[in-house]
């Protein structure tokens, strides 16, 4: 099985993917990572593990569709069966959703429904609550929607800053998002409307 990674940022997560399949957890080839930012971390660390890393870049395409194409034609031209969002900084289309389904998963900083958007960490630190977490689901045609796969709770104490808090979360998932992943790569996610059943 081929592993797509889209990340547009540091790659931490990435990192933790790359590390448990050297660990032997996942049983899967990570065979391309997708950018949309020239300077993303994630495409040195990509590299330097080996892996087939491509830069396309939005500035060159006059509408979502065809920057989406690009990314369709490296995503196939691989093979891939699986596509991990890993702070991937751009909402796909429903088209594009349509064309891999159930075959794109995400990660949130927080337990969703709750605190969706880009801000998550901080939204739940401000509002303050006591407990926040992580989310693994399978991506939707809405923002941070689709059916959970994995969640895990991070206490948020009263000594926390925003700082430490992300770096809980930071920790969390990067234990939680591969073993996502190796639950769809052994086949043993099965999706019944919005409750994803593991088998």
């Amino acid at each position: 099985m081929k592993i797509a990674v889209f990340a547009s940022g540091r790659g931490t997560n990435l990192a933790a993917i790359i590390k448990a399949k050297s660990k032997g957890l996942i049983n899967a080839d990570i065979a391309l990572v997708v950018s949309d930012n020239k300077k993303a971390l994630a495409l040195k660390k990509a590299q330097r593990a080996g892996i087939k890393a491509v830069f396309v870049d939005p500035q060159r395409f006059l509408t979502m569709p065809e920057f989406e194409n690009e990314i369709v034609k490296a995503v196939e031209a691989e093979g891939i069966d699986l596509i991990v969002l890993a702070g991937f900084m751009r909402i796909l289309s429903s088209d594009f959703v349509s064309r891999f389904q159930n075959k794109i998963i995400n990660i949130h900083p927080a337990i969703l429904p709750s605190f969706k958007g880009s801000q998550a960490i901080k939204d739940a630190y401000e509002f303050g609550i006591k407990v926040t977490g992580v989310t693994v689901h399978f991506v939707d045609n809405e923002m941070d929607n689709g059916p959970i796969i994995l969640q895990k709770a991070v206490p948020i104490d009263e000594a926390d800053t925003l700082e430490t808090l992300e770096s809980k979360i930071h920790k969390v998932e990067h234990k939680i998002y591969p073993e996502a992943i190796k639950l769809f790569i052994e086949g043993r996610l099965k999706i019944e409307g919005r409750k994803v059943k593991i088998v």
